[in-house]
Formats: structure tokens, C-alpha cells, sequence
């Protein structure tokens, strides 16, 4: 892929003794979204401080939009958009100047920002806020204007980092869209979540990182098909712990996490048959889904 907007290639990054990214390849296909999945502390923030070359490798390179990094950062990064994981908008201006001077940081003129105003706040659903204060912005409110303001120099790539975390449902559905938006016009997006529905819905090609390295990559549905039995049947209840003898017959897998049995198989009609005469068990059947994959190859034990 000569056009790719990213090509990671051995890239490692140590920290003491400790290897946070560890000889990772990553090549990303233009005009799609790609998904870096991974569990807290798996790389994911460090390998996109390394991509934009905010920090240096200790091995391998990075190519930015045909730039190596990080000597030609400055070069690259005019056609990147950033949203970080934490908000940094200025709380002593309005949300018009906090797009306006970002602006000014990638050398646009005032009145070229001010054409695009508009569009971007349409963009984040803040269509009539653009005299307002930050400050009297809501959360959900901000974390939009981060998006926006991310959009402001028209980038041909645009590294979200968790670009979702606060908004409630409806928000979320907004910025789904417009996502879709940019993709449609032929933009590259680069996404990390914590959100498996997210990922699923928007992300062509996903990339799972656990303790430095990518463990798998494929589309989401290639993702589901390799790794996970199709059918799960999640089971709750008190007299779970004496069932869960009879469950391990009737599935393929089964896991347990706190007080809820997922049963795994390729036919869940005997699962449920047998449930239906369970009156003190309650289940839910549903679909295979990535959080299941996800799961399955990081595990379930907590990360901090």
C-alpha cells in the first residue's frame, strides 16, 4: 500500500525495563477507519504518541502521510487532526475562537476558519452555540467541540483517542455519523475505544494490542468468524453454580465472569431447552459479537 496514511514497522517503544510497544507492524489503508483495540495499559496511547512523533522510537520506523517521523513531524502533522483522550479547550474563550485559533496554529487565515465554522459546529450538533462560553458547555458539549476543533485544517487523517467517552447515547449516534461522513469523503480515521459496538459499527479493519504487541487484525465480521463459536447464551440466577455442570455438556465453551455464565455453541437450542426448564435461571441469547473476541484473547481480569 504505497498510499497508506500510516505505515508502522518495528516499532518499539521501552520505558525502564519495561516494553510498551513491542516490534509492532501496522500498515493503514486509506479512506477507511482502522481500529487499535486494547485492554488499559495494552500500547495503544503510546503507539499513537509514536505515530504522530510526539515521542521517539527506540526501534522501527513510522511514516506519516509519506513524512518519516520524527523529523519531518511538522510536515505531517498539518494534514492530521487529533482528538486526545482529555479535552484541552481554552476556557476563557467561546467556542468560535477556541476553533479560530486552533486554527491559526496550522497557519489558515482568519476568514478561511471562519467559512468552515459553521460546518464544524453542524458537525458536533453545537449549531447556534458558537457565542457561547466553554465554560457553560456541558461535557457532552465539550468533548464535541474537541472533534470539531480536530476538523478545523481539513485533514487527510484523524487520530481519535476514546473520541466518545462521556456522551450519552443520542451524541454518540451524532458523532457516528459525521464519522461516517468523513469516511464517505474519502478521509482516513484512526480510532481507539473501549466501546466494542463502536468499533464494530465504523471500523473496517481492526487491529487488538495486548501488553505491546497485536495479537490479531481483520475486518470485525472476519474477526467474529476466526475467533468465537457464533451463538452466545448468557445465563443468571441463583442456582447458577449447580447448572454450570450441565452447561459445560450442551456448549462448546463456557466463561464466567461475576454472577453470569456465557455459554458459547454453534446451536444454542439445546442450551435453551434445557434453560426453559430452569424457572430459577434467567438467560438472554444473542449473536456472537467483538467484545466476545476481544475477551477471549485479552481476557477478562481487570487491567488498571
Amino acid at each position: 500500500m504505497n498510499n497508506s496514511p500510516l505505515r508502522l514497522t518495528g516499532l518499539t517503544k521501552r520505558y525502564g525495563g519495561q516494553t510498551v510497544v513491542d516490534a509492532i507492524d501496522l500498515t493503514i489503508a486509506a479512506g477507511q477507519c482502522h481500529g487499535l483495540l486494547g485492554p488499559n495499559g495494552a500500547g495503544k496511547t503510546t503507539t499513537l504518541r509514536l505515530a504522530l512523533g510526539l515521542i521517539e522510537a527506540d526501534a522501527g520506523q513510522v511514516e506519516l502521510l509519506g513524512h518519516i517521523m520524527p523529523a519531518e513531524s511538522g510536515l505531517a502533522r498539518a494534514r492530521v487532526g487529533v482528538v486526545p483522550q482529555v479535552d484541552s479547550l481554552d476556557p476563557d474563550f467561546t467556542v468560535r475562537e477556541n476553533l479560530l485559533t486552533y486554527g491559526r496554529y496550522f497557519g489558515l487565515s482568519r476568514a478561511k476558519v471562519e467559512d468552515r465554522v459553521p460546518d464544524l459546529l453542524d458537525f458536533a450538533g453545537l449549531t447556534g452555540k458558537g457565542d457561547a462560553s466553554v465554560t457553560s458547555l456541558s461535557g457532552g458539549m465539550k468533548r464535541r467541540l474537541t472533534l470539531a476543533r480536530a476538523l478545523v485544517n481539513d485533514p487527510d487523517l484523524v487520530i481519535l483517542d476514546e473520541p466518545t467517552t462521556g456522551l450519552d447515547p443520542q451524541a454518540r449516534h451524532l458523532v457516528w455519523q459525521g464519522l461516517r461522513r468523513l469516511i464517505g469523503k474519502g478521509k482516513t480515521l484512526l480510532l481507539t475505544t473501549h466501546f466494542m459496538d463502536e468499533a464494530e459499527r465504523l471500523c473496517d479493519r481492526i487491529s487488538i494490542i495486548d501488553r505491546g504487541r497485536i495479537i490479531v487484525e481483520g475486518s470485525p465480521r472476519d474477526l467474529i468468524r476466526a475467533h468465537i463459536e457464533p451463538q452466545v447464551v448468557e445465563v443468571y440466577g441463583d442456582t447458577l453454580a449447580d447448572w454450570r455442570v450441565c452447561a459445560l455438556d450442551l456448549c462448546q465453551r463456557c466463561e464466567s465472569a461475576g454472577e453470569t455464565l456465557f455459554c458459547y455453541t454453534a446451536d444454542p437450542e439445546p442450551v435453551i431447552a434445557e434453560l426453559d426448564k430452569q424457572p430459577t435461571l434467567r438467560y438472554l441469547h444473542r449473536p456472537a459479537n467483538l467484545e466476545d473476541v476481544f475477551l477471549k484473547l485479552t481476557g477478562r481480569d481487570l487491567r488498571d
